[in-house]
């Protein structure tokens, strides 16, 4: 029997301490910049990581690829980071970063919500950025704050073609999802490729069977973080002998266990691939490059430069940015090693529902709201 973990997550008030004991930079003191600049005349542009860490291969690496991009960008723009060890850390880390009268805070992550919402109340003039949370999707609650600019991304539409080239790549007719956290930015990505599944099975008379997620109850499998390797590769494992051969995990690192599942499989004989997440692990998990059908990501580099820029030059404006197909921000990544492998047809099939998507004639179902 597999035994669903889920992660109970609790916010409340977080004491403003030194973040990894002492290891957070000191505000600086006695600098005459004005806010925004740093002491040496440049745009100061700060990121606060979630526990993930800065090499997450998901969504704490990919916006702090966005900062560079953006100090890449415009040479003016210095950045810097703050990583988080435990969410004990958000506020102060947040706080810091206030103190050093940074031109934009970015904080990674819908578990940073209530210490970025905190502080932009507390401090109305500093602008600030979240990646994957908004106040439509009910992860800000509170008074809507027009200093945050929220950076979220439909993943439905792109986790849909994922389902889709997973169905129709399974010779085992069983693929699974699993993911790190039960959140609606997780969710999302499962309620697409269950949709994707469905619509393979609807439009080709096959029975594809999904393991780890159930759309009508929303209910599933879930490590309970984003940062247990070991329990991904369990976890994948079982997936494995109950048939699946095409894995989705939708849990940042922990996929590098879902990854190294995959490979021992292979190594034994066994046809099984996967799809990554957030990211293009062909990039940032390039060593499982050739397990990889494709990934499912978010053009989270884009968004994070894009809200960086527009901080220092001037044109920031709170709200909310969303990534989609249309837009480039919800994307399938190329299949690199499986190009030769997934039939032309079938790469085909797909491109025609990416534009179908886009057009509205193929609306992805999702009970989590972007």
């Amino acid at each position: 029997m597999r035994v669903t973990m889920r992660a109970v997550v609790a916010f409340g008030a977080v004491a403003l301490l030194a973040a990894a004991c002492g290891s957070a930079p000191k505000p600086s003191s006695g600098s005459s910049s004005t806010a925004g600049t740093s002491a040496s005349g440049k745009f100061l542009g700060c990121m606060v990581t979630d526990t993930g860490g800065i090499d997450d291969k998901s969504f704490n690496q990919s916006s702090w690829e966005g900062m560079q991009a953006a100090a890449a960008a415009d040479h003016k723009i210095q950045v810097t980071y703050l990583p988080s060890t435990t969410s004990a850390d958000y506020a102060s880390n947040i706080s810091t970063f206030v103190g050093k009268k940074c031109g934009i805070i970015v904080t990674v992550g819908f578990l940073m919500a209530d210490a970025t919402e905190a502080a932009a109340k507390a401090n109305p003039s500093q602008k600030f950025a979240i990646v994957d949370c908004s106040y439509a999707s009910d992860c800000l609650s509170g008074t809507k704050e027009t200093n945050i600019d929220q950076l979220v991304f439909d993943t439905v539409q792109d986790g849909f073609l994922g389902g889709y080239l997973a169905a129709a790549m399974s010779k085992s007719h069983v693929v699974a999802t699993y993911g790190g956290e039960d959140f609606g930015t997780v969710t999302i990505y499962e309620d697409g490729f269950a949709d994707g599944v469905q619509y393979y099975n609807q439009h080709n008379h096959a029975n594809v069977k999904l393991l780890g997620w159930d759309e009508t109850t929303q209910k599933g499998d879930f490590i309970g973080n984003f940062t247990n390797v070991g329990a991904g590769q369990t976890l994948t494992n079982t997936f494995i002998g109950d048939g699946a051969d095409v894995i989705f995990p939708v849990a940042g690192g922990v996929g590098l266990g879902t990854a190294k599942a995959v490979q021992t499989a292979d190594s034994s004989g066994k046809n099984v691939s996967m799809e990554w997440v957030d990211t293009d692990g062909c990039i940032s998990a390039a060593q499982y490059c050739k397990y990889m059908l494709t990934s499912v990501t978010k053009g989270i580099v884009a968004a994070v430069e894009t809200a960086v820029l527009a901080a220092a030059h001037g044109t920031f404006k709170g709200g909310t940015y969303i990534g989609t197909l249309a837009n480039g921000g919800a994307v399938l990544s190329p299949y690199h090693d499986y190009a030769s492998k997934v039939p032309a047809s079938l790469q085909a099939e797909i491109n025609t529902l990416k534009q179908e998507i886009e057009s509205g004639k193929i609306k992805p179902y999702t009970k989590s709201p972007v």
